[in-house]
């Protein structure tokens, strides 16, 4: 049996909890839960990385002694390092507005093709190799190493230098089929190749913590999947490959498990990403936007009675507003209701009356992109699906949950809700020696220790297909 804690960073809150792996066990304990989210400074979005390093600390030295410690995070952001190994600005934000524009810039060096032929990565306007292309002050030219934010804190922790491979893979400098960084892509978009450290997999040792930290001499720091999905999707309770998942919170990213990337023209034309897995494996997926869009609602509004608004929203009109949930204008933080409104009468639509009808907007136009992005990614990849597991904080939204399961005409399975942090602590469990030897034997392990929600499809699919038409069949 293994103790051990996992650092669990989501882009709205983080968390340490404490994993308990046995044969027959697999328990987590939340030690302390803190805020994260963007900070504002002279027009520019940064993540607070000191407070995430001091709030993790906290909960590390409150968790006592473990066998080991894992970090996941979010994944595109990065921190630079000069060559004493100080980091040289605060880590920006991906909302960040310094990247307008800039994709288009990248894609002048290097087409669309060839980039995704060599990272098979969806075209997000915040990939870490536009947020490096839009750099200023030089900031590349005195840096000597780049830390995706888990590697940072791991360095941090241990003073060892790596790059862990699933957030390696995010970065759009990966080439997915070498499972090595692109040094063609490096030089084609000025990144010093120099920068990007030795890669690691999921199970290697880090290091050891520094005296500094106060922890406990010795205690090992294990690689995890440290891009928080490629955790997720570890504990997707899954009893065959017949299955698609949604990671769903403050995004949702929805696809498939595969064996070998899909880099073929459709796939890059349904901008669909490859991104790396633990075990060698390729999250098929695409980014939806999630439940940021309520979670802005719900910072506006000031209402934090997410039950309330769930109630009303389930007696609202079905499909009376629809929103596109992956239009831009709903990518940076802001007056979001506002948003909703413009967006309803851009397209011809009268805007949701009411909190509820509003609510009940974002959650049918999700379940609509979920349905639309399964459909594809099933043809595109070739593999059919028998049930579809949401997992994440999202699985415990019961009406977006059944809103999804009659959109896809899926079987829905609920939970876990901590699925990041409890693939983290598997992967742990299984590199200090558990005898845990493939995804399977961990999937069949959460199985055994997890209650799980099942959802079946109801309603009329026709109704389905006509709200799809509407939103999305002008494309």
């Amino acid at each position: 049996m293994k103790r051990v804690a996992a650092v669990d960073l989501g882009a709205s809150s983080g968390r340490v909890m404490v994993g308990v792996v046995g044969s027959s066990q697999l328990e987590l304990t939340e030690i302390n839960r803190f805020w994260n989210g963007p900070v504002t400074v002279g027009g520019t979005l940064y993540w607070d990385i000191l407070h995430l390093y001091r709030s993790m600390l906290d909960g590390l030295r409150a968790a006592g002694p473990v066998d080991g410690i894992g970090i996941d995070s979010w994944a595109v952001d990065y921190g630079l390092l000069d060559a004493s190994g100080r980091l040289l600005s605060n880590p920006m934000h991906y909302r960040d507005s310094r990247t307008d524009g800039v994709m288009d810039q990248v894609l002048a060096k290097v087409s669309t093709a060839e980039l995704y032929g060599i990272t098979g990565l969806q075209q997000l306007p915040f990939n870490t190799i536009y947020q490096l292309a839009a750099e200023s002050g030089g900031l590349l030219r005195q840096a000597s190493t780049l830390l995706m934010i888990p590697d940072l804190l791991g360095y941090w922790l241990t003073g060892q230098i790596g790059a862990e491979r699933t957030n390696a893979s995010t970065t759009q400098l990966y080439d997915v089929r070498a499972r090595a960084w692109s040094e063609l892509l490096a030089a084609r978009v000025g990144v010093p190749l120099g920068l990007l450290p030795k890669l690691r997999e999921p199970g290697d040792l880090v290091g050891t913590v520094l005296p500094e930290t106060g922890l406990a001499d010795g205690t090992p720091v294990v690689a995890v999947g440290s891009h928080d999905t490629a955790s997720s999707v570890v504990a997707v309770p899954a009893g065959d490959e017949r299955f698609a998942y949604i990671s769903s919170g403050t995004w949702s990213l929805v696809g498939l498990e595969l064996e070998q990337p899909v880099l073929t023209d459709e796939a890059r034309e349904a901008n669909f990403t490859n991104e790396g897995g633990v075990d060698g494996r390729i999250r098929f997926l695409r980014n939806v936007m999630g439940l940021w869009i309520l979670q802005e609602c719900q910072r506006v509004w000031e209402d934090d009675d997410l039950e309330g608004l769930l109630r009303d929203a389930a007696g609202a009109p079905a499909f009376a507003v629809l929103i596109d949930p992956d239009a831009p204008e709903f990518l940076a933080p802001g007056n979001m209701p506002a948003r909703i409104d413009e967006h309803c009468r851009a397209t011809g639509q009268e805007p949701p009356r009411s909190r509820g009808a509003a609510v009940r907007c974002v959650l049918e136009s999700l379940a609509l992109a979920y349905r639309r992005t399964l459909r594809e990614a099933q043809t595109i990849a070739d593999r059919p699906v028998d049930v579809l597991h949401v997992i994440g904080g999202g699985s415990q939204n019961e009406l977006l949950c059944q809103l999804t399961a009659d959109a896809c005409g899926l079987p829905v399975l609920a939970g876990p809700v901590e699925a990041s942090a409890l693939g983290n602590v598997l992967v742990q469990a299984r590199a200090l020696g558990e005898p845990l030897p493939d995804l399977g034997a961990m999937r069949a392990l959460v199985r055994s220790t997890h209650r799980l929600r099942r959802y079946e499809p109801q309603g009329k699919p026709a109704d389905w297909d006509a709200a799809e038409s509407r939103l999305f069949g002008a494309r």
